[in-house]
C-alpha cells in the first residue's frame, strides 16, 4: 500500500468537496447542470451539496486514517463513491462530452485510490507452523 498516493488522494478529494459544497457551480457548470444563461438552480446546489460533503470526508478520512485496516477501508470507501459516480454521472448527465468527461475523471480518481492499495513494498507472510517467514 502506497500511504503517501493514498492520502494525497484523500486530501485532493477532501479539498474539491469543500470547495463545491461552498460553491456547487464548481461541479454544475462542467456537468451541464446549469440554466441556458450558466446559472445553478437552487435545487440543483441543494442536490449537489450533500455529494460534496461525502467527498469531503470520505476525504479527510483517507488523509487523517491510520496506515493499516483504517486507511483500507477509507480508500474503498473513496474507490466505492468514485466508481458509482462513474457510472451514475455517465448515465445521467447531458451530453455525450459531459458523460465521457465525468467518467474518464471519476474512474481516474478511483484507479489512482486502487492504485494506491495495490502498490508497496513486499509483505512478510508466516508460515503455516509459524516457523519461518516467507517473502510474497
Amino acid at each position: 500500500m502506497k500511504v503517501g498516493l493514498l492520502r494525497a488522494v484523500g486530501v485532493a478529494t477532501a479539498v474539491y468537496g469543500a470547495a463545491v459544497a461552498a460553491v456547487p457551480d464548481l461541479l454544475a457548470r462542467p456537468s451541464g447542470l446549469v440554466d441556458e444563461e450558466g446559472r445553478t438552480g437552487r435545487a440543483t446546489r441543494t442536490s449537489l451539496r450533500p455529494l460534496a460533503w461525502r467527498d469531503a470526508v470520505s476525504g479527510l478520512a483517507m488523509a487523517m486514517a491510520p496506515d493499516g485496516p483504517a486507511l483500507r477501508i477509507a480508500a474503498y470507501v473513496r474507490i466505492a463513491a468514485d466508481f458509482g459516480d462513474a457510472v451514475l454521472l455517465g448515465a445521467t448527465l447531458p451530453g455525450r462530452d459531459r458523460k465521457l468527461a465525468a467518467v474518464a475523471v471519476s474512474v481516474g480518481w478511483g484507479a489512482l485510490s486502487v492504485a494506491g492499495l495495490l502498490a508497496g513494498g513486499r509483505r512478510e507472510v508466516r508460515h503455516p507452523r509459524g516457523t519461518e517467514p516467507l517473502r510474497g
